[in-house]
């Protein structure tokens, strides 16, 4: 009996290494080069001009407010609500960034929708007067 438990043991013993995570540790360079492209990605896909409202946490505790007025390889622009001037951030400066910009193809997709909704009311209420 303690020979059969035994054995089980060490069966679910080595299936756990055989199949365990291993976890790979980055260095510190790496995760910040990671965010700072993420960051990037996030800010292509939002897009410049007026409409790219952004708030920005820096690393230093510095909150921005306003529009992404340039994106470049290293940073991007962006112009306060207060003061109107354009500050140009790092993305390494970058601890997080709220966006908020509605892709044309979003914009239509909704417009649709509600579209579509009404259709089907205004169909459903004809269709219960009679």
């Amino acid at each position: 009996m303690f020979k059969k438990y035994l054995s089980s043991a060490l069966v679910i013993l080595v299936t756990n290494l055989a199949f365990g995570a291993t976890a790979f540790a980055g260095t510190k360079a790496d995760k910040e080069a990671k965010f700072a492209a993420k960051v990037k990605n996030e800010l292509v896909k939002l897009g410049t001009g007026t409409d790219a409202r952004v708030e920005v946490k820096l690393r230093d505790k510095t909150k921005l407010k306003g529009y992404i007025s340039q994106i470049s390889e290293n940073g991007f622009v962006i112009v306060e609500d207060n003061t109107n001037t354009p500050i140009e951030v790092s993305f390494s400066q970058t601890k997080q960034v709220k966006g908020n910009n509605l892709s044309t193809g979003v914009k239509i997709a909704i417009g649709v929708g509600i579209g579509v909704a009404l259709v089907f009311v205004v169909l459903f209420f004809l269709i219960t007067d009679h």
